[in-house]
């Protein structure tokens, strides 16, 4: 199994100035991850995806980390005017980016829900066969770029481990499938180790997030936490320090057969260098359990 990191894991740094884009490739070598993984490039003036990703590429060959997937937004309800085909060919752009850099994965959201402004139903399976049409038409055109995509548990709407399974089994695509996100469920409600096991057969890349939890009963923590659907108080937190069952979840993960790439995504409020060293070492540990 390969332990890698997300580049979302150094926002905090890269959005105050201190550190560039191309600045945590060497520093994600450094600190002896196998492989990185980019979520949205944060782009230096002037330049677009395709216009920066050979600078990517270039960076993480000349230290030597292979890049194991590229995230980005979507949206086939919302965006692209509410076009969900015009939105599969937005994504088709985003997919030569994957390509120049190398991947052999995509994610890409579904979609956040319905809008204020929408009339009638508003529910999943309301929305269902249009997700699985722009799904479909997009993971059909990357297949012959030999890349596959897939579906993060995120955003809410399109986030229960029973609505993706929904999705995963409609597109029925052999180059669809889901990023699995063991911290992420607890965004709404779900535990973690349960849902884990639902969807690691359609599995093909995971993350490894940890959260500290505190019940919606509880008096509003202040600064730093943010509600689950449910209401109850989550932040981000390093590998091992959180309320995650994260050696379960990799026992799930293992009883399943799954020796891909395990990638923290870091979101805790502690300097993200001190975070993510103390959490890879933990990650570490719990993966040779």
């Amino acid at each position: 199994m390969k332990l890698g990191v997300s580049s979302y894991s150094f926002a905090q740094l890269v959005n105050t100035g201190k550190m560039g884009q191309l600045d945590i490739i060497a520093k994600t070598k450094e600190m002896g991850f196998d492989v990185i993984e980019f979520s949205t490039f944060t782009l230096p003036e002037g330049q677009t995806p395709l216009s920066f990703a050979p600078r990517v590429k270039e960076e993480c060959d000349r230290v030597g980390i292979e890049i194991a997937s590229y995230t980005i937004a979507a949206d086939f309800i919302n965006g692209s005017s509410g076009d969900w085909k015009a939105e599969a060919t937005r994504l088709q752009d985003e997919l030569r980016v994957a390509q120049i850099l190398g991947v052999k994965s995509m994610r890409h959201d579904a979609t956040v829900g319905f809008g204020p402004d929408h009339k009638g139903p508003r529910g999943f399976d309301d929305t269902l066969d249009v997700l699985v049409k722009g799904c479909r038409e997009v993971t059909t055109f990357a297949a012959d770029l030999g890349i596959q995509t897939m579906v993060e548990n995120h955003g809410l709407f399109c986030q229960d481990s029973e609505r993706l399974e929904k999705l995963v089994n409609g597109v029925n695509h052999p180059n669809f499938g889901l990023l699995v996100d063991m911290g992420n469920f607890l965004c709404v409600d779900e535990d973690p180790a349960k849902a884990q096991g639902l969807l690691m057969p359609y599995a093909f890349h995971v993350h490894a997030k940890d959260f500290h939890v505190k019940p919606g009963t509880a008096p509003d923590p202040g600064d730093g936490w943010f509600r689950s659907r449910g209401g109850n108080y989550l932040r981000g937190s390093i590998i091992g320090h959180g309320d995650v069952p994260i050696p379960q979840c990799i026992s799930i993960m293992k009883n399943a057969g799954y020796d891909g790439v395990l990638s923290i995504e870091f979101e805790g409020l502690e300097d993200p260098i001190k975070g993510l060293s103390i959490g890879l070492d933990n990650l570490r540990r719990f993966v040779a359990m």
